[in-house]
């Protein structure tokens, strides 16, 4: 996913911008809300994340001036500001979420996560109901994929799983990623009930004859694709 943060606080966007992309996402910072707002006004992105005091232009304009403009990329606000009437401002803007500081890192990337899979459920930033790979097809409103004109029954979590890959195709996602992704931090279960979960999803998705979609990266994680190669 494509996320762009949004903050004047350099040490704080460092870290933010690590555990973004730990969890599989490509993350551009900017640190003025000029710059920012051109950069979301012009690229496309599946979230904005935004300070609401910033030097140049606040992320409350920010957030207006797309909202004007027919941009439904949901936005998350970071922000000292606590009331319940800068709360109401902040949603009145156009906010989809509102992160007082400071905050746990923790509930700040569950946070992310809600916002990203609710942008996608609802076709927001350009997503389709349905994604493909090769002759795989998930349809990911009815938890449903298809394949070789079978149809795949699959759990809530394999749904997650396969989705995951399929908007990562072709890189290397890390079995903390997964993990990250898949599970809450105060509920991260032993690596093998992940290993368990690829296994059944193989099953489902590669029947006898049909080319290999998930690739194990031995050490590392895994690679989706059906051009992926496995690498020792």
């Amino acid at each position: 996913m494509q996320i762009l943060l949004v903050d004047d606080e350099v040490e704080l966007t460092e870290a933010l911008s690590l555990a973004l992309t730990r969890e599989g996402n490509n993350v551009e910072v900017a640190h003025d809300g000029k710059v920012g707002g051109q950069l979301a006004s012009e690229k496309h992105y599946d979230l904005l994340i935004l300070d609401w005091m910033l030097p140049r232009a606040s992320g409350l304009e920010i957030c207006q001036q797309l909202r004007r403009a027919g941009k439904t990329t949901p936005v998350l606000f970071l922000t000292a500001k606590d009331t319940i009437d800068d709360r109401v401002q902040g949603l009145d803007a156009g906010a989809d979420d509102y992160l007082v500081k400071p905050f746990e890192l923790r509930e700040l990337l569950a946070r992310v996560r809600a916002l990203l899979r609710r942008g996608t459920a609802l076709g927001v930033s350009g997503a389709t109901d349905r994604l493909r790979e090769s002759d795989l097809e998930l349809d990911r409103a009815n938890q449903i994929a298809y394949r070789g004109g079978r149809v795949i029954d699959l759990s809530e979590k394999e749904i997650l799983l396969l989705e995951y890959f399929m908007r990562h195709r072709g890189q290397l996602l890390t079995h903390e990623q997964i993990h990250t992704y898949l599970w809450a931090q105060d509920d991260q279960p032993t690596s093998n009930v992940l290993a368990a979960l690829i296994r059944l999803l193989r099953r489902k998705i590669e029947a006898r004859g049909e080319t290999p979609l998930i690739h194990t990266v031995y050490g590392k994680g895994y690679r989706f694709g059906s051009d992926s190669e496995d690498k020792p």
